[in-house]
């Protein structure tokens, strides 16, 4: 922000305040004049080198009014070597700051400096310690009427508690430790309040996989079970719920966030090292979700794309990448309906948050390409160029009817430190109220300033937070506005409206985004994604899981956690490859292949739970001159499959020579992308009809023949017993009787005929051992096996 006249205007208080506090303007004394009262041999400390720590826990109320009486409370502890003795905690009033820089200033100063560190109140508002004992903290609390305290006009004092006492290196009184914050005093209200914009985020990491169970439910699997902790009683999301209903702010939530604790109502399972687990949350899910339903309700929401993607990292990185633009599209797309659904409010949609708020060109193109029209930035990105004497109002036009929605940089970054500790959060607060009520003195112009903090803020940050917007909402220089009326108020004339460029973009920001080769493997993912849903009958069994998936595969959270989204990118490209590869076609092994034409069966198996179609199997001969299939190079049929069954497709094939073919059988989409492996097999052509027609010929021919000799011997017998019959008619009679008992014994080798077969071949005759097996074996659906021979 502008700070060539950052002086706040004089606010008049009354009187009484005026003249009592009169004296303050003497803090602001050359430093030497402090220093001509230090007793000799006082030592100058360094910064950071004061023997006494003292830690502000408490201090309250945080802005105080007339009448009130400040209470501060706290520890000191003795770091040093030797005991300090005659010790006493006091507070110190130091000089009034007039500018936000002049905060900046006092917030960084560690040592005690004299005089401008301001005098003691004294008094009975002391507490004394008789002695300090090295590694001890000591608690204090001090409790002073704030017209003790001689405030005089209005604005931001400097306020120290500081730790006096002797060792015995050092047997005279000196400040050893000091802690200095601030002291917000607005006791009347402002002639003109400053319209403040909280955003209160409800976002967390990525947490849902693109696995779901077999069943018609489609059970979600989650990485782990986080997300049940952190929606738990204390736990973070718990607590920026808890604190946020309270709070006059505008929610800012990622739909992926509502879309997976609404996934944990139900079962869902959790990966793990031991497979996947049934999760526990559903208890603390239906009660989180049931509490924000009753916290939004009447409040405004801003619902981010869905799993809130990485747009500097889009815009640097994935825009020239195949599909990334129609990935964010459909991330807003689905936002808003998810909300409406789990929510029951109506959000807005209209907002972009690039990371920290920092844009470029590029940033603001991707941010606006999705269908946003408004660019939450931040004010140490967008800067003020101009010579404005106060800090702008938030919104300011940015050219193609975009609106960057400045937030405030000070106030936006009050509380990333480690707030575990009650003295920085204390610290926290208090600055947070110093710069805003320095930021409303300095015009008489009303203005809108929006808070914009870290995403994903700690449990303690959450509550640091919640107690300094609380302060401000009941301070008397401020009051809410919503964010979409903020965005709507008119501009500063003189405010930036320029985006810098992109090599103004932090380094520090750059180095943590998403690479092209994620982009890249993104849009694989999305490609194999696409082939896959031609084949099913439900596409919505896949579509949504992966298609949101991908979505967080572009997550903002994944920035510093480039191991954690390569593994995220990596299981989602693997279950996918395991759900293509239960559609495939069965291997199969050497095939024999006997006379001119047959037909081979080549199996596909389908293990999903849902029948798939618009599948093309086709089956190529590597050498059409010895086989063909179909009396072509290739031949091609449609494949349709039952969930969990085989189906066995058959091809007719010719062959005009002897020998091994290379068979390959490839599964094809219906719009020709192929489908999975291909299947490669052998068929050996063995060509031996004309020699098997000849065999049965010259056998037929010996059959006729043999035959003829046995009906030519019987008519020679014939003749010889005719010729023969001269005897008496009993004689012949006898003859003609054993005649014919020869004729019934014929069978019996002694009685054959000389030269006829031992084997008399009869129709009804059972199949004896050497009988001929047939050329082909019975055709059959099961995948084939060594020496498999086709049906003709």
């Amino acid at each position: 922000m502008a700070e060539a006249a950052d002086f706040p205007r004089l606010t008049t208080s009354p009187a009484r305040r005026w003249f009592r506090r009169a004296g303050v303007l003497l803090t602001g004394a050359p430093l030497l004049a402090g220093l001509l009262q230090l007793p000799a041999g006082q030592p100058a400390y360094a910064a950071g080198s004061d023997p006494v720590v003292v830690s502000v826990d408490t201090l309250t109320p945080s802005a105080p009014t007339d009448g009130d009486t400040l209470t501060v409370s706290g520890t000191v502890t003795n770091k040093g070597k030797r005991t300090v003795t005659d010790a006493h905690v006091d507070l110190r009033v130091g000089q009034l700051l007039t500018t936000r820089s002049g905060i900046d200033d006092v917030a960084a100063r560690t040592d005690y400096v004299p005089g401008a560190d301001g005098t003691e109140i004294g008094g009975k508002y002391v507490e004394k310690f008789s002695k300090l004992t090295p590694g001890v903290a000591q608690p204090f609390t001090i409790s002073v009427p704030v017209d003790k305290l001689d405030l005089g006009q209005d604005g931001v004092y400097q306020f120290g508690v500081s730790l006096s006492g002797e060792t015995a290196a050092e047997p005279y009184e000196q400040v050893l430790g000091i802690q200095r914050t601030f002291l917000p005093w607005q006791p009347e209200e402002a002639d003109t309040r400053t319209r403040t914009t909280v955003l209160w985020p409800l976002i967390s990491t990525v947490h849902m996989t693109a696995e779901t169970g077999p069943g018609e439910q489609q059970t979600p699997v989650f990485l782990n079970d986080d997300l049940a902790t952190e929606i738990s009683p204390g736990g973070r999301l718990d607590q920026l719920l808890t604190l946020g209903k309270d709070l006059d702010v505008t929610w800012v939530i990622d739909p992926d966030l509502l879309a997976s604790v609404d996934a944990m109502i139900g079962t869902y399972g959790v990966q793990g090292a031991d497979g996947t687990t049934p999760g526990t949350g559903q208890t603390v899910a239906k009660q989180w979700l049931a509490e924000l339903q009753d916290a939004v309700a009447g409040k405004e929401v801003v619902a981010l794309p869905f799993a809130d993607p990485d747009l500097a990292s889009i815009a640097h990185n994935g825009k020239n990448v195949t599909g990334t633009l129609s990935h964010l599209k459909s991330a807003t797309d689905v936002a808003a309906s998810t909300v409406e659904t789990i929510l029951h409010v109506t959000p807005s949609t209209d907002f972009a948050w690039p990371v920290n708020g920092a844009v470029d060109p590029s940033i603001v193109k991707i941010a606006t390409s999705a269908g946003a029209d408004k660019v939450i930035a931040r004010s140490d990105s967008l800067k003020e160029t101009g010579d404005l004497p106060y800090t702008p109002s938030a919104a300011r036009p940015i050219g193609g009817g975009t609106t960057a929605v400045v937030a405030d940089t000070r106030l936006s970054t009050a509380f990333q430190g480690d707030m575990t500790n009650a003295d920085g959060s204390t610290l926290a607060v208090q600055k947070f109220l110093a710069q805003s009520l320095t930021t409303t003195l300095q015009t008489n112009k009303q203005r809108t300033v929006v808070v914009a903090p870290q995403r994903m803020p700690s449990t303690s940050q959450a509550q640091t937070m919640a107690e300094a917007v609380t302060a401000l909402q009941n301070a008397n220089w401020s009051q809410s506005q919503e964010l979409t009326a903020t965005a709507d108020t008119k501009p500063d004339p003189g405010a930036t409206t320029k985006v810098p460029s992109a090599s103004s973009y932090p380094a520090t920001l750059r180095r943590h985004q998403l690479p092209q080769s994620a982009f890249a493997q993104i849009a694989t993912t999305q490609d194999k994604l696409d082939n896959f849903k031609i084949i099913l009958t439900d596409r919505t069994r896949v579509e949504t899981p992966f298609g949101r998936a991908i979505n967080r595969e572009m997550a903002t959270s994944w920035r510093g956690r480039s191991g954690a989204a390569d593994s995220f990118r990596g299981g989602v490209k693997s279950y996918l490859d395991e759900l293509t590869d239960q559609v495939k076609l069965i291997e199969k092994s050497e095939t024999k292949l006997s006379g001119g034409s047959a037909t081979i069966p080549v199996t596909v198996q389908n293990n999903l739970v849902q029948p798939v179609d618009n599948l093309v199997l086709r089956v190529t001969s590597t050498n059409p001159t010895r086989l063909k299939i179909a009396d072509e190079d290739y031949q091609e049929q449609p494949v349709e499959v039952s969930g969990g069954h085989s189906q066995s497709v058959k091809f007719t094939t010719s062959s005009n020579a002897n020998g091994p073919v290379t068979v390959i059988a490839q599964l094809y989409t219906k719009d020709g992308q192929k489908y999975g492996p291909a299947v490669t097999f052998d068929v050996k052509v063995t060509e031996f009809t004309a020699m098997v027609m000849l065999v049965i010929g010259g056998g037929f021919l010996l059959l006729v023949l043999a035959g003829l000799r046995m009906y030519t011997q019987r008519k020679r017998a014939a003749a010889r017993t005719e010729e023969s019959g001269d005897g008496p008619e009993d004689e012949a009679t006898d003859e003609t009787d054993g005649a014919d008992r020869n004729d019934e014994n014929h069978g019996s080798p002694e009685n054959r005929p000389q030269g006829e077969s031992d084997t008399v071949l009869r129709a009804d005759a059972p199949e004896q051992p050497s009988d001929p097996t047939p050329d082909t074996a019975p055709e059959s659906a099961d995948p084939s096996g060594t020496g498999e021979r086709v049906d003709r």
